[in-house]
């Protein structure tokens, strides 16, 4: 399937044919990971759950540093 790159706003966009959000179950509003792999562009719903649970990893990460250097010792 090709799409054509747009103009929108100062961005630059595509838009995914309402039949492929309809196949993937998704609506507007749902977020997509993008990857690049093999001088390709991989589009993925994203996996909101796992991106919380990173983001809530990475707070106590930065929060209990120092413990966590001293446990790795």
């Amino acid at each position: 399937m090709n799409v054509t790159i747009r103009k929108i706003g100062n961005s630059e966009g595509i838009i995914i044919p309402k039949e492929t959000l309809d196949r993937l179950g998704l609506k507007t509003g749902d977020s997509l990971e993008l990857q690049m792999e093999n001088g390709g562009i991989t589009l993925k719903p994203a996996d909101e759950d796992l991106s919380r649970q990173l983001e809530a990893a990475r707070y106590f990460m930065d929060k209990y540093k120092v413990a966590l250097k001293k446990l790795a010792e």
